[in-house]
């Protein structure tokens, strides 16, 4: 008996020192996704433009990045743009509280254009750290590299914001395991506009559909499910859900119309359009639909057409739930 406890003892210790060396390494070793680049991007006007276009209206970098009002449908964006502070808890669902950082020339004066792309394609920061990926860049790393510099360009005109945003915590064991999340970006080209699937399977990947869209575990898509709805967001008033927009006719969004389509984003943007608001109680939506909003028609009908593309999945969506969220 005394032996078998020995025995069992010996293993446990190895198994103790075969984890702690695992977590030291984890935690020594990890993020890496190489230095960051050697980059002075000129800020030409037309690098400008794109980048203001797709940081508010495609990648909505501006979404997290900025104060929304959430006492308004939709949480439309209130205030200077790029300060950040948007916080993403554990009553929502996350595995500790994660801030939106600055990313106004307040914060990213000393920061080189090479250490933003990094940032923004690879989830390594200035210091060396892991970005948890509540920040797409799991996708953006799948762009054209001109539209990363040109979403750089334009955040470098912002007007500085002087906002201090509290550091991130990660909950246990997050807070190791997220030293295993950045990776190296994958870049593409992007497709011409003529090649209308292509141009919108490109920018799905820049707007992240699939990311709220589908069922997740652990903050992970899970296989078979892409744009079949699903994703719960909590609040104190109840659960949001995302609905399924495949093709799928009875659950999904097949009877729809490239026309009904457009004009259901494109709303939000009318110069009719008036956001309500929220009455105490009542459960709002996160998505950003005046952001979206403003893509060009031409980008949401590419959207459209590679939504056609994809595989119907038949998933009947409770999207709005008010119940009492156990704490």
């Amino acid at each position: 008996m005394v032996k078998a406890l020995k025995i069992v003892g010996k293993i446990l210790a190895g198994l103790a020192i075969v984890i702690v060396a695992a977590i030291v390494y984890v935690k020594a070793a990890l993020p890496n996704t190489g230095p960051a680049p050697e980059l002075k991007l000129e800020q030409t006007a037309a690098r400008v433009e794109r980048g203001k276009y797709l940081a508010n209206h495609v990648t909505v970098c501006m979404d997290c990045h900025s104060t929304r009002d959430w006492s308004q449908y939709a949480g439309p964006l209130s205030g200077a743009l790029g300060g950040g502070g948007e916080a993403f808890t554990q009553e929502m669902g996350f595995p500790g509280k994660f801030y939106a950082p600055n990313i106004t020339p307040y914060a990213l004066a000393s920061w080189t254009d090479g250490e933003i792309f990094r940032a923004v394609t690879t989830g390594v920061n200035k210091s060396g750290k892991a970005l948890f990926p509540v920040m797409g860049y799991h996708r953006f790393g799948q762009l054209d590299k001109e539209d990363i510099y040109s979403i750089i360009a334009y955040i470098r005109q912002l007007q500085p914001v002087k906002k201090d945003v509290p550091q991130s915590e990660p909950d246990f064991p997050v807070n190791i395991l997220i030293n295993t999340m950045p990776q190296e970006a994958a870049f593409t080209t992007r497709p011409s506009e003529t090649d209308q699937v292509a141009y919108g399977k490109y920018l799905i990947t820049a707007t992240g559909c699939v990311d709220c869209h589908s069922k997740t575990d652990k903050g992970k898509v899970i296989p078979g499910t892409e744009f079949g709805g699903g994703m719960e967001f909590k609040s104190p008033n109840g659960v949001k859900r995302s609905p399924n927009i495949t093709m799928h006719k009875e659950t999904g969004i097949g009877n729809w119309t490239k026309d009904v389509f457009v004009s259901h984003f494109r709303a939000y943007t009318d110069s009719s359009y008036i956001s309500r608001k929220v009455e105490a109680g009542d459960l709002n939506t996160p998505m950003p639909w005046t952001m979206y909003g403003g893509m060009k028609e031409q980008d949401l009908a590419a959207i459209f057409a590679y939504l056609n593309t994809v595989k119907p999945i038949e998933h009947k969506v409770i999207v709005s739930e008010k119940i009492a969220i156990v704490k």
